[in-house]
This record gives C-alpha cells, structure tokens and sequence, in this order.
C-alpha cells in the first residue's frame, strides 16, 4: 500500500468569522492576504516534508471556497516538480466539464511531467455540483464535456508526429500540438474518483486507478463492482494499485495529544455541507439511477457521511471511536493507526493506496508535522511491503 499525503489548502482562519457558506458566496475581503501567503507556504513545506519522509502527494482543485484555496493546482504541482525529489506527484483532479479549454489543461500538465521527470499521475474529476455555478456550466451537458475533454487531452499526449485539428460537439481547435510534450508516453497513470458500483463500472472498463473518498464502509461496494468489472474487461485479476481510499489520518505519541489532533482534524468535517442551500446536486448534475437510488435509501442514509460496518449511517455527532471504526478518520498511536488502517483495508477487500488526508481543520503546522513524522516512521512501514510498484503502469 502507498500512502499519499494531502491537504485541502484550506483558510481556517475564516471558518468562524462568519454563519453563512464558506462556498460561493465568502466575499475575499475576508480574507488576509498575509495569512493566505503564509498558509500557502505552509502547505507547500508540509508537501516537501512528505517527500523527503517517503511519502507520495496529492494535490486537488475547488473554486471560490474557504476550505479549499487550490483552485489552480497546476500551480502548486509545478512548485513540487521542482522542489520534491521521489515522490509521485497526484492531480486528483482537474474538473474537466468546467474546463473551457482543456488543451490548456494537457499543456500545463505536461510542463509538470517534464519538469518532475515523470512522477506525475493524472486524475479526470466530475467536480462538486455546487461548482457547476461558479463556471456557468450546464449539467445537463456536463458528462458530455467531460469525455470529450478526456479523449482531446488523451490524444494530445500521445500524438508526437505533428498537429492534428479536433471539431467536436464542445471543443474546437484547429491546431493541436503540445510541445514539448509529455515524459510518461503515452500518458502518466491515470485515476478518477468513485463512490458506487455503478460510478465504478467506467473507471474499471478503462483500467484507472478507482479512489473512493470519505465514504467509509460504502467502499466495499465501489470496489466490488470495480473488480468484477475489471475482470470482465481485461480478463485477469484486478490488482490491487487499482483500488485507492481517502480518509483523515492523524497521530501522537500519547493517547492524551492524538485525541486533541484528532478533534482539530475532524473539524474539517463541520465545513462539508457549508455551501449555499441548493447547490449540492443542481437537476442533470447526477444520474437519474443515483437520484433514484439515493431517494429510496431513505434521508438517514442520504444525509450521512459514512457507513458503520453494520451498514448503519453513522450518527450525527459521531465519536472519534466511531469515526475510526467508520474508516473516516484514523487516529490514535501509532499502533493503533496501524490496525485502524489495515481492518479497514480487509473489510473493503483490499487497497492499493491509502490517500492520506494528513492535515486538515485546524491542525497546526507543529502537530501536523510531528503526525507526519509519526507515520512515517511507525505507522507507513506495516504496509509498505505491499506497496504497488513505485513506477506505476500507465492505464490499460
């Protein structure tokens, strides 16, 4: 299993400055500018002590939010292409179906890949509903967009005998031609995000690494119906560098500090459904199935972040106990992080990478660094021996 490290990039500091949305709406002047460079700093210092710990990265994107300020990660990737030396660097992602120009997208990301001498890894994301209002995008077209985009970037990559023209339903351009072009050819290993079997099926009929997020014991079924679909596609076992988890992980050397970095980590939680009334799952933005789905399973399990291993929703206001045994947010000594982790990988079938939301809430940069340090040190090498190979096959 490999971990990765990641962060939200978020601006605490303005959590409790207000009671409205910290999505959409939050005005900038809220913000300051001198706190926003300084935690900019921070998060790019956490990153390249993860490096240097052994750790991979990964990086994301949401727009005019407090909780997350990487709206532009190709910014901070290129940072880490040149400031990280091992570590493989993870885009996860790039909303494509809000991207206007998506050639743009494959340019930046191939500087990146140049620039890191191939640990780039690349993931193509539907993005939050709630975004669909900070682009102008119609959902009703969004899934439309977004494979169109995935097949442009594709084949921008991979040509390197000249410009080709592209006219299709979305995108038009009559010269594509990505120089200097891209170190892993012909394209890096390839992820998207998934949270249902059904969600699953594509992901696994393109052979890309599947990771599920914050959904605890719901990924079981992801991950089933990725497997069984893996195999029937490409006739062999899937392997396990396939199948990823996101989760909140965090540690002490005491029990007394770990709970306390735990509680400032789980605050990251309180800021989920932050975002204005509405905006969650605009009409076209999901699936009829998924609407439907989600409809019969009754509000309880719609309005919960997680699944207990009984398949009970998890409480309102959870324990951290519970939360651990929910596969959300993995704390406690190192010992005890170690069997949180791998119950929670046997529960689920099996896991590949462990997407490791090291720092998030307000957990400051001295204890987020101590945790890291922990975890390398005692908690990473329990699982390293079965660790996917550290140079990635591209996609199938």
């Amino acid at each position: 299993m490999r971990f990765w490290h990641f962060t939200e990039q978020s601006y605490h500091p303005g959590w409790d400055k207000t009671t409205d949305p910290l999505r959409i709406v939050p005005p900038s002047s809220m913000m300051d500018r001198e706190v926003v460079a300084d935690l900019f700093h921070r998060y790019l210092d956490e990153y390249r002590l993860a490096d240097e710990l052994g750790f991979d990265i990964m990086v994301n994107e949401h727009h005019a939010s407090m909780t997350c300020m990487s709206s532009v990660p190709a910014i901070p990737m290129a940072v880490l292409a040149r400031e990280t030396k091992k570590a493989r660097l993870l885009c996860l992602g790039v909303p494509m179906a809000n991207r206007m120009d998506p050639l743009r997208v494959a340019e930046e990301l191939a500087m990146i890949d140049m620039i890191s001498r191939g640990r780039l890894e690349f993931g193509f994301v539907k993005g939050s509903g709630w975004e669909l209002y900070i682009s102008n995008s119609n959902p009703a077209r969004m899934m439309e967009r977004f494979w169109e985009a995935h097949d442009l970037i594709l084949k921008a990559w991979a040509t390197r005998d000249g410009p080709f023209s592209w006219e299709g339903k979305h995108f038009h351009y009559r010269t594509v031609n990505v120089i200097p072009g891209i170190w892993q050819h012909p394209h890096p290993p390839m992820w998207m995000p998934g949270s249902s079997a059904m969600s699953a099926k594509i992901v696994a009929q393109k052979g890309y690494t599947l990771a599920s997020f914050l959904c605890g014991h719901q990924a079981k079924a992801t991950f089933a119906g990725y497997r069984k679909v893996y195999e029937e596609t490409w006739g062999r076992e899937c392997p396990l560098d396939r199948l990823a988890y996101l989760g909140m992980a965090v540690t002490a050397d005491n029990q007394a500090e770990a709970e306390k970095r735990a509680h400032a980590l789980y605050a990251y939680w309180s800021t989920v459904p932050r975002s204005p009334a509405g905006t969650f799952n605009p009409a076209g933005y999901a699936p009829v199935e998924a609407n439907a789905q989600a409809y019969l399973s009754g509000p309880a399990k719609q309005m919960s972040m997680g699944l207990l291993p009984d398949g009970k929703p998890l409480p309102a206001k959870p324990t951290l106990d519970e939360l651990a045994e929910a596969g959300l947010l993995f704390w406690g000594k190192p010992d005890q992080v170690v069997h949180q982790i791998q119950r929670f990988a046997d529960q689920v079938g099996g896991l590949g990478h462990f997407l490791m939301m090291g720092q998030g809430g307000y957990l400051d940069h001295k204890d987020t660094a101590d945790s890291l340090k922990l975890l390398a040190k005692e908690v990473y090498p329990a699982f390293k021996d079965s660790a996917p190979s550290p140079e990635p096959i591209a996609a199938e």
